[in-house]
């Protein structure tokens, strides 16, 4: 395995939603107004089939296909491709048609279901990377997977692997500060999936953001990043608080079915649910797209081209 990659993510990078059919096959023409809206707005990267991109609904072959078309319909950003699966041969058939690709870095999780030690974790990954061949941005998201990464795993990883990366997600904030100072030592950065609480993230030394909230409000995300690399963070503000805002709307209903909410309410289809949801949960999905859409049109953000033919 080669021992230097340079490249290392920094900014903003959507954890990119992939809308579907009621067959559950990839909607590229709504994939591609998304992206193209992203894209516009300034974000620096994607990250294809994370949680947000709900990959664990999609066969290997069905994220082959969603990864082709990210990778296309976001060029010429880099497209990192998580290649999470409980079958390491799945892993590495997924991280070698995204080498095939010519992407930058394959994501990583632990793999799911089975519990693993962090001898075992490490073991997985280190196998994965080293049948890839790619740079890897490791994902520490315990409440998804059922398993934290450690430091030690972590440590132990990136001197044996070219690690560019590790995503932070879930409630543990905290973990930040940890992981920032050991990517230091270590040569990797951190992209925090806090999304509404950027400007601490920014604030501790985080390289960036590869968070959900991407696909449905990049320009605020991309105001306090900016603001935030030239020293003045105050200047994005509002922004920050924005973010704070929609966050509360939003947790009103679980992850990910609230981001496809959020989407709606911006104006593009998320497509159909790829879970079945409750009454319930339909009825508050429906009232997050109502009260979200009342604070876009609030704050001047222009909607999308559903809620604009509507």
């Amino acid at each position: 395995m080669s021992s230097t990659f340079p490249y290392r993510p920094s900014g903003i990078y959507s954890a990119q939603w992939l809308p579907t059919d009621s067959s559950g096959r990839l909607d590229r023409a709504a994939l591609a107004a998304h992206l193209a809206f992203e894209k516009s707005a300034g974000i620096n990267g994607v990250l294809a089939l994370g949680s947000t991109g709900e990959f664990p609904h999609f066969s290997p072959d069905e994220r082959k296909v969603a990864l082709a078309a990210v990778a296309e319909l976001a060029a010429p950003l880099p497209v990192i491709a998580n290649i999470t699966d409980l079958r390491p041969k799945v892993a590495i058939e997924l991280g070698r048609f995204a080498k095939s690709l010519g992407l930058p870095a394959v994501g990583l999780m632990p793999p799911p279901f089975f519990p693993l030690s962090q001898d075992d974790i490490l073991a997985f990954f280190l196998h994965v990377a080293e049948a890839v061949d790619l740079p890897v941005m490791l994902y520490n998201f315990p409440e998804l997977c059922g398993k934290r990464l450690d430091l030690a795993t972590i440590a132990a990883f990136a001197d044996r692997a070219p690690m560019c990366a590790i995503k932070q997600s879930g409630g543990e904030f905290a973990y930040h500060r940890e992981l920032i100072a050991l990517g230091r030592e270590k040569n990797y950065v951190v992209m925090s999936g806090a999304d509404t609480r950027l400007s601490e993230v920014f604030a501790l030394g985080a390289a960036g953001c590869t968070g959900g909230l991407v696909n449905i409000v990049p320009e605020l995300m991309i105001d306090i990043f900016r603001c935030s690399a030239a020293g003045r963070p105050g200047d994005a503000a509002l922004s920050a608080e924005r973010m704070v805002e929609l966050g509360r709307v939003i947790d009103q209903l679980a992850f990910p079915p609230n981001v496809g909410a959020g989407l709606a309410a911006r104006g593009f289809s998320p497509g159909a649910s790829k879970s079945i949801l409750s009454p319930a949960s339909q009825a508050l999905a429906a009232k997050i797209e109502t009260e979200l859409r009342t604070l876009f049109l609030q704050w001047g953000l222009a909607l999308g081209p559903v809620a604009t033919a509507a």
